[in-house]
C-alpha cells in the first residue's frame, strides 16, 4: 500500500477512527469508464466532516459560538479504484486539534475492508465578521479529541 505523508503508523492511525458514514457511489459521480470521478471524494469528505462535527455538537448554526469552521486545505490520496454502485464506509476523525484549527483525517473502506482512498484537511475556526482565526474553547477541543 502506498504510504502518505500524514500517516506514520498505519495500524495505529486506522484504529483511532470511531465515526463513519455510509457512501454509495452514484452514477453521476462516475466517469465514462464507470469508475468514481477524482473530485467525488471531496464531496464525500464534506458530508462526513459535517456529520462528524454534528455528532460532537459542533455544527449547529447560531449556537452563540464566536466562530465558524472553514476549510483551509484538503487533499486526497487514491489507493484503489471505486466503481458505480459500490458501498463504502467513510471514516473521519480529528487527528490533531490546535488552538484555532483542526486537522481532520479520512479513510474510505470498501465492503471487503480495503482502503480505497484516504485524505486529510485543515479546518480553521474563524470569527464570522472579522474573518480572523478564533480560538477553540476547551469544551470544543475536548469534544473533538474524544469524538
Amino acid at each position: 500500500m502506498k504510504m502518505t505523508s500524514y500517516i506514520e503508523n498505519v495500524e495505529e492511525w486506522q484504529s483511532e477512527f470511531k465515526f463513519s458514514i455510509p457512501i454509495k457511489i452514484r452514477f453521476s459521480e462516475t466517469d465514462m469508464f464507470g469508475h468514481m470521478n477524482n473530485v467525488s471524494p471531496f464531496i464525500y469528505f464534506e458530508e462526513a466532516r459535517i456529520e462528524f462535527l454534528k455528532s460532537v455538537g459542533l455544527f449547529s448554526m447560531g449556537n452563540g459560538d464566536e466562530g465558524i469552521p472553514v476549510v483551509a486545505d484538503l487533499q486526497c490520496d487514491y489507493h484503489k479504484q471505486v466503481f458505480f454502485n459500490e458501498d463504502l464506509n467513510l471514516y473521519v476523525k480529528a487527528n490533531k486539534v490546535g488552538n484555532t484549527s483542526i486537522d481532520i483525517h479520512y479513510l474510505a473502506l470498501n465492503e471487503k475492508g480495503e482502503w480505497c482512498f484516504t485524505g486529510r484537511g485543515r479546518l480553521v475556526y474563524i470569527h464570522p465578521t472579522t474573518g480572523k482565526p478564533a480560538p477553540l474553547s476547551e469544551e470544543m477541543r475536548t469534544k473533538l479529541v474524544n469524538g
